[in-house]
């Protein structure tokens, strides 16, 4: 019987009070008062490449103190094919309660312009966590290839173009438009072999399969330090730490060349600003990890500034990169369906 005065018999004030006290602690942990605190499962990182190949690399080396910071795990999800877009529609169309995040790279920009067709729409299906990192690439070689620096690559080339095979991850992935501007600058159509990612396109380099193969530096350093490939020179306009005796690409005669990949942190469309939120400063934690700072800068990966780690920051460079990517490939008149 609910006590609710004095003058109710047998009832004892204190003992009022403990009983609202215990009713009101009930509530909050069944039935309607119910609340749970996000994240309260594993949460799931899908990337579109297959496990190995460089952006698996950057998931998996945040996976651990992201999870750290959000009190989950994070488990990396490797969905393969049709160039990321089935991994893209996949994070659209899922669930938009925090459970699912992407981590994807400039192919967020280029598929509106590689695609007649999208079952998404990268500026409207999705919430912007962040800008993760940029990364340089390398043009390399087989380890045997009969050239030895750029110069000697060209003079190959031009003897024996038939004979040359030149890998990339897939229509549209960085590899094939690091591929396009190279052939671009050289006057010179190569055969070009797609792959389900760059992880399988490296290992049919090292088995000698194919000749050629531009590459994200989080993959390839180790590669090049060991000497299992041969590198012909560096994407972007500066040297990388990680690799000082490498020359760039553009201080060889292959004036402008700038190719890098950068990686942005996306959910779907509605997930709740709180989740939102908190995956940014598990981003942000993850990115200052002595660890994985340490592993970026080996690698010759550049941790963006503050301002970038930011939903805006990354939706205004989508943006950006969307803008500038479009005329380039419908220029060359190339589609992926």
């Amino acid at each position: 019987m609910a006590c609710i005065d004095r003058k109710t018999p047998g009832c004892r004030p204190g003992l009022a009070a403990l009983a609202c006290a215990l009713a009101a602690t009930w509530a909050l942990h069944t039935g309607a008062g119910a609340q749970t605190v996000w994240p309260d499962k594993p949460v799931t990182l899908v990337i579109p490449f297959a496990a190995g190949g460089p952006t698996d690399v950057v998931a998996r080396m945040l996976a651990i103190p992201m999870g750290k910071s959000l009190g989950q795990p994070v488990l990396v999800d490797n969905t393969v094919g049709a160039g990321g877009t089935i991994a893209t529609t996949k994070v659209a169309r899922a669930p938009a309660n925090g459970n699912t995040v992407f981590l994807h790279h400039m192919g967020m920009s280029t598929a509106p312009a590689l695609y007649k067709k999208l079952a998404f729409d990268p500026l409207k299906d999705f919430e912007y966590i962040g800008q993760v990192l940029d990364v340089p690439m390398t043009l390399l070689g087989r380890r045997d290839f009969p050239a030895n620096n750029l110069q000697e690559l060209l003079a190959y080339i031009k003897a024996n173009q038939d004979k040359v095979a030149l890998a990339n991850a897939g229509l549209g992935a960085v590899s094939h438009l690091c591929g396009l501007l190279f052939m671009s600058q050289i006057g010179i159509e190569l055969t070009t072999v797609p792959y389900k990612g760059t992880g399988p396109a490296m290992n049919d380099l090292l088995g000698g399969q194919v000749d050629l193969l531009c590459d994200q530096t989080t993959q390839t350093v180790p590669l090049i330090r060991d000497a299992r490939v041969k590198v012909f020179g560096v994407t972007v306009p500066r040297r990388l730490t990680a690799l000082p005796n490498v020359p760039t690409l553009d201080e060889q005669g292959l004036k402008g060349f700038d190719v890098k990949v950068w990686h942005g942190l996306y959910a779907p469309k509605g997930t709740p600003p709180e989740a939102l939120k908190k995956l940014n400063a598990a981003l942000r934690f993850a990115l200052q990890d002595p660890v994985v700072k340490q592993r970026l800068a080996d690698l010759s990966s550049d941790i963006p500034p503050a301002d970038k780690i930011t939903p805006e920051g990354l939706k205004t460079h989508l943006e950006a990169e969307i803008a500038r990517w479009g005329p380039v490939i419908r220029k060359a008149g190339i589609y992926a369906d």
